[in-house]
């Protein structure tokens, strides 16, 4: 198993913009999305517009995962395939009105788009609560240890 610690995952987490969201319907159907996001004090959050399904789904079910890929590569020889190292994590998902979240967060997400404050907005933001552990493939190892998946895998607390 891979010798990582907290900190180093969230560090990679901080790093990466770009994640992979699971949820579950009110069907109880599975769905993934890609999202881009912001990690401030612990916690990861999601722009989105109000009506999209993802908004939908989270807020009638709070339950959600996440994993965040890490491109791995061999500079000068992109030729060559790696697969991409991963941190996969539950977590707890709220939506959020723009006003419930600091101007910092709101200007990095949103990324100049004008996002008025009130209820009014069509905007919404996804505050995701990571939970549990975090397990990882690749972070923290070698290209060449990352062939032994045993000891590719790591698993921290979230902490």
């Amino acid at each position: 198993m891979a010798d990582i610690t907290t900190a180093q995952v969230w560090a990679d987490i901080e790093k990466q913009i770009f994640a992979i969201m699971g949820m579950v319907t009110p069907n109880n159907e599975a769905r993934t999305v890609g999202i881009v996001y912001q990690v401030h004090d612990g916690k990861i959050f999601i722009a989105s517009q109000k009506d999209t399904w993802k908004v939908r789904h989270v807020a009638k079910n709070q339950n959600v995962s996440l994993t965040i890929p890490i491109h791995k590569g061999i500079p000068l020889m992109p030729w060559i395939k790696i697969p991409s190292a991963t941190i996969t994590f539950s977590g707890l998902a709220e939506v959020l009105e723009p006003a419930a979240v600091s101007e910092d967060i709101i200007q990095s997400l949103f990324r100049g788009l004008e996002v008025t404050p009130d209820t009014s907005s069509p905007f919404a933001v996804i505050k995701v609560t990571p939970v549990g552990s975090f397990l990882t493939y690749g972070v923290g190892v070698s290209l060449m240890t990352m062939r032994d998946t045993e000891k590719a895998r790591g698993r921290v607390a979230v902490v």
